[in-house]
């Protein structure tokens, strides 16, 4: 009986050393195929054509945008100042930090027409990915308004500011491959098709391009659940679609609510960790392209992202 435990004993230690090891080189492969893919430099050539305008109406539009469409000034982002935001701690992820992009940081070393590679397809002025920049979100943006944001970003006052800590750790790079969290932005991008969004209207297909914005934390189907790999401390986004567990029932005015005051239909507050910043600043256009969208979407149970 001992000698038969003793093996039994033998056979489950066995069995977790080889499942171990299996995880080791599953890590190990997943995290060299990201660190190549970081390293790769594309050949997509500077958007030359995008050239900064002192025009105050351009330099507005650039303003709204970066305010509200990009984020760029979201806390968590570039920050009100553009030097640099709030350092993300992200549990076994890492740490992240949105850089100073102003003329004494980032912004004094890039090109207009290297800001704007930057903006629609995530590729840095070395020729290789972002790292976790959501250019997806927002590359869909036309020419007239990639001048106007990095008009704008010419404009602001230069800051002084060093940039914060960059820290990807190997469960990040293995989510990133498994596509469960987008890390490696230039992969993501199809840089020889760049879908660019119609002219802005209160429609479901403007609002489409819109939405791209909410899916970095609410999934691509908009509906929910943890992020994977995330801490439990960090917020589990909410369901969007029309679904008892989302936004059944939802009126304009309730969407415009939660947009403007953080406040959700239920009279709960929105928890800090939802940057509600660059949605206050959408315009009535966008808010109601924004809701004939997600009204519209098939509705989905909470936590199928």
């Amino acid at each position: 009986m001992k000698k038969h435990l003793k093996r039994v004993a033998l056979g489950i230690v066995a069995l977790l050393v080889l499942a171990g090891v299996g995880f080791g080189i599953f890590v190990g492969v997943q995290t060299s195929a990201f660190d190549a893919s970081m390293a790769k430099v594309y050949d997509q050539k500077p958007l030359d054509a995008i050239a900064r305008s002192s025009d105050p109406a351009v330099i507005a539009r650039g303003k709204h945008l970066a305010e509200s469409v990009a984020g760029c000034t979201s806390k968590d982002c570039h920050g009100a100042d553009l030097a640099g935001g709030n350092t993300l701690a992200m549990g076994p992820l890492g740490k992240l930090t949105g850089p100073n992009i102003t003329s004494k940081g980032l912004g004094g070393v890039y090109t207009d027409g290297e800001l704007a590679r930057a903006i629609r397809h995530g590729i840095k002025k070395d020729g290789r990915s972002a790292l976790f920049m959501p250019s997806q979100d927002f590359n869909w943006m036309p020419d007239s308004d990639l001048v106007a944001v990095v008009s704008y970003l010419r404009a602001a006052p230069g800051v002084d500011k060093a940039n914060g800590p960059m820290e990807f750790r190997w469960l990040g790079k293995v989510l990133d491959r498994q596509d469960k969290f987008v890390a490696d932005v230039a992969r993501r991008i199809d840089h020889a098709h760049v879908a660019i969004a119609p002219p802005p209207s209160p429609t479901a297909e403007y609002g489409k391009y819109l939405a791209k914005g909410c899916t970095g934390c609410h999934g691509e189907r908009l509906s929910g659940g943890r992020i994977p790999g995330t801490p439990s401390s960090l917020p589990v986004p909410l369901n969007l679609t029309p679904h008892e567990s989302g936004m059944k029932g939802w009126t304009y005015e309730d969407l415009d609510k939660l947009l403007t005051t953080g406040v959700r239909k239920n009279g709960k507050q929105l928890d800090p960790f939802m940057p509600i910043e660059p949605y206050k600043g959408l315009d009535e256009t966008e808010k109601k392209a924004l809701f004939a969208y997600l009204s519209g979407l098939a509705p989905l149970p909470f936590g199928g992202r």
